[in-house]
């Protein structure tokens, strides 16, 4: 992509309203412009990124046995009156009244719809267990929206909902989500901690929240500092196994919040050298509510004796847009953005520093062309720009490799790349550029 036909309108200043990190370099970097308090637009690069994260996410949904559906945005009222929450919620609830004068709302969350779905389409403990989810935008209306896409109105989240015939099965797919949380968040270039947690209006007696830590996190964490070593990547899963033992690994040792934190248990079970006090951001939560939809909602099966049974339930929630944030307010440096490769809108920021010289512009188009048939993103700076602006909208967009061309060092057959999170230039010859981007062994 050529940034001079790209539309990425940058600022140079940080906005006033934005008071953390994330929020700032969003805004500065085109990634989003506010609609209104707490909503958002979404603009091509920070899309690009979005929607990064939304496949990683879907690709451990998938491998964790999940399946994907969509529910819509809007729901009918009388199915949150069938479980009771439609008046207990509260008014992070948008209420709306459609032309026909029935009661509607914004979905702020889908576990009566998913019942609903559910209930009319299994009868039968033999076509249990299922574990569904959507990627949908949904809506609470915060008292005070702040933080950008950290605490909004409007976000974008995954949801899994697990049916099951009882407790030991509603455990093995709370384990399964629990696994995949911990390989999502890894793939995704965070370390995430589970932490007991408070079920809220959600319900239920089993939850955990996965925290990442950050200087700029709203909860402060106190954790285990061998949580920090820890690699759910480092082997094969199983789902259809036994999940409890890596379950136990990650919740054997001491993490809490400060709303959870137990002072002398913590001084208690983790050596002083070992101890973590640091902020955190969750970024997914998880939830076991045994029967609390199924039985005033009425979803029912049919058991192995014939006996009517209401299944059990669990939800899990993914924050996808807030992820966003939340990998910048842990990646960053006072340059800019600095993106894990995985996530990156793209890979390579090309920059030509004579933009008027015609041995910089064919160097410049060979290395595009080469780069893009190998399959590596790029931004191509074909701008007028004076070279230092160049140089700051790279760093602050955060692509994790610049491939620099300029008059002076393509005469001695040289480019330059910089490694963005390392901070390292080299000067190479074109090809070996292209190498050690990996384009000649592809």
């Amino acid at each position: 992509m050529r940034l001079s036909r790209y539309f990425m309108p940058t600022l140079r200043e940080n906005p006033s309203e934005a008071q953390i990190v994330s929020h700032r370099l969003m805004l500065r970097a085109g990634m989003i412009r506010q609609a209104s308090a707490g909503i958002y637009s979404w603009l091509p690069l920070g899309l690009r990124v979005l929607k990064k994260i939304e496949q990683i996410v879907r690709e451990e949904q998938d491998a964790a046995g999940a399946q994907e559906l969509l529910m819509p945005t809007i729901q009918p009222a009388d199915l949150w009156r069938e479980s009771g929450r439609y008046d207990e919620y509260g008014k992070e609830m948008l209420r709306i009244v459609d032309r026909h004068n029935r009661d509607m709302l914004y979905g702020p969350t889908n576990e009566e719809l998913i019942t609903d779905i559910f209930r009319q389409s299994v009868k039968s403990y033999r076509d249990l267990p299922k574990l569904l989810y959507h990627i949908q935008w949904k809506f609470r209306d915060e008292v005070r929206p702040r933080f950008g896409v950290m605490r909004g109105r409007e976000f974008y989240m995954k949801d899994s909902y697990s049916f099951d015939l009882d407790r030991d099965g509603a455990r093995r797919s709370y384990n399964k989500m629990f696994v995949a949380y911990l390989r999502t968040f890894a793939r995704l270039g965070l370390t995430a901690i589970p932490m007991e947690a408070e079920t809220g209006p959600i319900g239920g007696n089993l939850s955990h929240e996965f925290l990442i830590l950050a200087e700029t996190g709203e909860s402060e964490v106190y954790c285990h500092g061998d949580f920090l070593d820890y690699d759910p990547m480092a082997n094969e899963v199983d789902y259809e196994g036994n999940l409890q033992p890596i379950v136990e690994r990650w919740t054997q040792l001491y993490a809490a919040t400060d709303h959870k934190h137990d002072p002398a248990r913590f001084e208690r079970e983790v050596p002083a050298a070992r101890r973590v006090v640091a902020r955190g951001i969750e970024v997914g939560h998880v939830f076991s509510f045994g029967s609390k939809y199924s039985k005033p909602m009425g979803a029912e099966v049919t058991g192995p004796k014939g006996e009517t049974v209401a299944v059990e339930m669990g939800s899990y929630g993914i924050g996808v847009s807030r992820l966003v944030g939340a990998i910048i307010e842990a990646s960053h440096d006072d340059k800019g953005i600095i993106w894990p490769s995985v996530v990156a809108p793209f890979q390579v920021g090309l920059i030509n520093l004579g933009p008027g010289d015609a041995a910089c512009r064919d160097a410049c188009e060979t290395l595009n062309r080469g780069l893009r048939a190998a399959g590596i993103d790029v931004l191509y700076d074909d701008t007028e720009e004076r070279a230092g602006a160049k140089f700051a909208t790279m760093d602050l967009i955060g692509l994790p490799w610049q491939l620099t061309v300029g008059p002076k060092g393509l005469a001695q057959g040289r480019v330059e790349l910089k490694a963005r999170r390392a901070g390292v230039r080299e000067e190479l010859a074109p090809e070996a550029a292209l190498a050690r981007l990996g384009v000649l062994r592809r």
